[in-house]
């Protein structure tokens, strides 16, 4: 995700937060830069894990292009479950 996405969604989540009935602690500069250090985070982890997925993927022995429903199937699967070990 490009750093002008991440400052759109970022004041467009301020934006909701603010039209919410809660008050901040901080002002809105601050809030609007941990709103964008946590997308930014979340984006680092879905790039780890695809770099891992595709990783598990090239390592099979059984080579299927990738886009097709098998592959789709597989990555899908692995993301699912590297994701959940993350969480954890």
């Amino acid at each position: 995700m490009s750093e002008d996405k991440i400052n759109h969604l970022s004041h467009l989540i301020l934006k909701g937060i603010k039209d919410a009935p809660v008050t901040f602690k901080a002002d809105d500069v601050s809030v609007l830069r941990e709103i964008k250090r946590l997308i930014s985070a979340e984006v680092h982890i879905d790039e780890e894990v695809d770099a891992i997925v595709r990783k598990k993927l090239a390592a099979y022995t059984k080579k299927t292009d990738e886009g097709t429903p098998d592959w789709n199937h597989q990555y899908n699967r692995f993301f699912e479950e590297e994701m959940r070990k993350r969480r954890r």
